[in-house]
């Protein structure tokens, strides 16, 4: 395998726009340690999805021929060089450039085919796109996608030769001047909202599949059945083929791109279902994060036509209540605190995007160092291979859908009258009562759900995601109970945190209060589970890893030393403990890093640890250890 990717990079490196010696980061703001290893002719080399791979595939990161034109543009001539998959406002571009709803940003390179194509499909794979892109291959216009977070591939074969494509991307986005999901990005940086990302921010890639091949397969376990269900969608398939499902035995940091090769239990897809009974259960957990191998293949007349290799694991997500009294939340039918940090997932280098594979597997191993068994991923989505990372290294993720809206004032000063008077809907914290829905139209809350929908279809597969929340705090909230029950129905093995922070109606399962800087409840109702979504944000600036120099703020009080920050985190600690006895089932703390001018981060925005390691690691185990009662 480690033979032919390298044979396969090399193909990719043909062609690209510019030259790897003269690239170099934009700008002079702080980066992380991972930016000096970055190999501009194959950054981000690694397969980009682990839980389906073949071995055919060609990455084709790098660098890219890129223009800003006016939005009216058709066509453009090139201005220099990008390095994709960095979009183009970062550091990491080598560009560093703002574009804006009036222009458009155009991205151009060649490719051959990966050896082993012909006779085969030519599936072009691009990980995400911020916002719409437009995707041509040879002069010819193959596809348009909306939606800045979800993958989307392109079926290329009837327009790409064996040598000499060229591959042309148009991208325009509005950023929050307009209804699109932008979680956090404002054209207006400041305070919790920081810099557009534009463009490619995920691997782009090209895959060759037989005309008859695995689309994709979901895996949902039943512990008290002992069994696995796969639904599996195949192309092209003949009458007298054979689908089948082999479940391999894994291990505590499984990969997905080593598979082993011991079968352990097997069945046969019928209609796209099967069902397989798993001898001997071990199930997923922080504590013991087993993965099972899988792999499904399609045979015909006794010879393997298509094959994929991933991985599944046995782990069950529930409501119970503690000894008749507050709901809590069980994990493989066992009572379970939850506690991690609020994860944005930003980079000061590469903003959306980790600089490496290394980077972006870090903050997972750094929260499960410090003691924490979840993350709440916060108004983003990430790369598959990051959940991929939290699935071997056993943690816990609550995934939010990136907003469509704020009421910031500063920020909404910004838009357009018609989008701004959209988004001064009333946010009513941690309550029932109070709070408005934002003004949203039809064509826009079409663009919410078609995203939301995708980005669950991208993710659900990962066993790590525990908790759907599709509303933070208000912003773009609307329709909250219709939303809810869509969530729900379409994804019945996972708990809906209705709307973090407020604004709440009767459904879903979990209510959800925030509080700075203290951790507190202002609401607690015992029809749902209760939690405290967000506390601390406790504001700690280290000297020579500032984003900025001013206005640097975090919650509270400013600490002045490593001491005075794990004082007032241990005192938030033992606050947040009498809030489990009486009835709060998880807590989230504010947050992983620093992001752009907040410094409330355990690490700086570069990261470096701000915390005492060992104290910090105590505390919180303390903490999920704390007996409810």
């Amino acid at each position: 395998m480690k033979k032919t990717l390298t044979t396969l990079l090399a193909l990719a490196s043909i062609a690209i726009a510019g030259s790897a010696a003269d690239w170099k980061p934009a700008g002079d703001l702080i980066r992380t340690k991972w930016a000096e290893q970055i190999d501009p002719s194959a950054p981000l080399a690694e397969y980009p999805r682990p839980q389906m791979v073949r071995s055919n595939w060609m990455n084709l990161n790098g660098l890219w021929d890129y223009a800003i034109t006016p939005e009216s543009a058709t066509d453009f001539t090139a201005e220099g060089s990008i390095l994709v998959p960095f979009a183009v406002e970062s550091s990491l571009s080598g560009v560093g450039r703002m574009v804006g709803k009036d222009q458009a940003l155009w991205y151009q390179r060649t490719f051959d085919l990966p050896k082993g194509s012909k006779g085969k499909k030519t599936i072009l794979h691009f990980g995400a796109v911020d916002w719409k892109a437009t995707v041509y291959v040879n002069g010819v216009r193959v596809a348009e996608h909306t939606g800045g977070y979800t993958p989307f591939s392109i079926d290329i074969t009837s327009v790409a030769k064996a040598k000499g494509n060229v591959l042309k991307v148009r991208v325009w986005d509005a950023t929050d001047d307009s209804w699109q999901p932008r979680g956090k990005q404002v054209n207006v940086p400041q305070s919790i909202w920081y810099t557009p990302v534009t463009g490619i921010w995920q691997t782009v890639w090209l895959e060759s599949v037989p005309a008859t091949h695995i689309e994709s397969y979901y895996a949902v376990s039943n512990l008290a059945e002992g069994t696995i269900s796969f639904d599996v969608a195949a192309e092209g398939l003949q009458e007298g083929d054979a689908v089948k499902v082999d479940l391999i035995e894994g291990s505590i940091g499984y990969s997905a791109e080593k598979p082993g090769t011991e079968v352990i239990a097997s069945a046969d897809v019928v209609d796209g279902k099967a069902v397989v009974k798993v001898p001997q259960v071990r199930t997923w957990s922080p504590d013991s994060p087993y993965l099972y191998g899988v792999k499904v293949s399609i045979s015909r007349k006794g010879k393997v036509v298509d094959s994929v290799d991933g991985y599944t694991a046995m782990r069950e997500i529930s409501i119970c209540r503690n000894k008749g009294y507050s709901k809590r939340m069980a994990l493989n039918g066992e009572q379970l605190f939850h506690f991690g940090p609020l994860d944005q997932g930003w980079w000061p280098d590469g903003l959306y995007t980790a600089p490496t594979d290394e980077a972006l597997r870090y903050d997972i191993i750094k929260t499960k160092e410090w003691g924490f068994n979840m993350i709440r991923k916060h108004i983003k989505v990430e790369p598959a291979r990051w959940y991929y990372y939290a699935d071997v290294e056993g943690i816990m993720v609550w995934q939010d859908m990136p907003c469509i809206g704020d009421y910031c004032k500063g920020v909404i000063d910004s838009r357009s009258p018609e989008i701004a008077a959209g988004q001064r809907n009333q946010w009513s914290r941690d309550s029932f009562l109070g709070g408005t829905d934002c003004v949203v139209p039809q064509e826009w809350k079409d663009n919410f759900y078609k995203e939301w929908t995708e980005i669950m279809d991208a993710v659900k597969c990962f066993q790590c995601i525990v908790v759907w929340v599709p509303f933070n705090e208000g912003w773009g909230q609307f329709d909250t109970k219709a939303v809810v029950d869509y969530t729900k129905k379409y994804d019945p093995t996972r708990l809906v945190n209705q709307s973090s922070g407020g604004n709440f109606e009767f459904c879903g399962d979990i209510q959800d209060c925030h509080h700075y800087p203290q951790p507190a409840m202002n609401a607690i109702e015992g029809k749902f589970v209760n939690v405290l979504g967000e506390y601390g944000g406790i504001g700690f600036p280290v000297d020579g890893h500032l984003w900025k120099q001013d206005k640097n703020w975090g919650y509270g009080d400013v600490m002045h030393s490593q001491k005075e920050l794990m004082d007032r985190y241990e005192e938030f600690a033992e606050l947040l403990k009498h809030f489990i006895y009486t009835g709060t089932a998880a807590a989230v703390y504010t947050q992983t890093t620093d992001v752009e001018v907040e410094v409330n981060g355990i690490m700086t925005y570069d990261r470096v640890v701000k915390v005492d390691e060992s104290r910090f690691r105590a505390i919180n185990q303390s903490v999920i250890n704390t007996p409810a009662k």
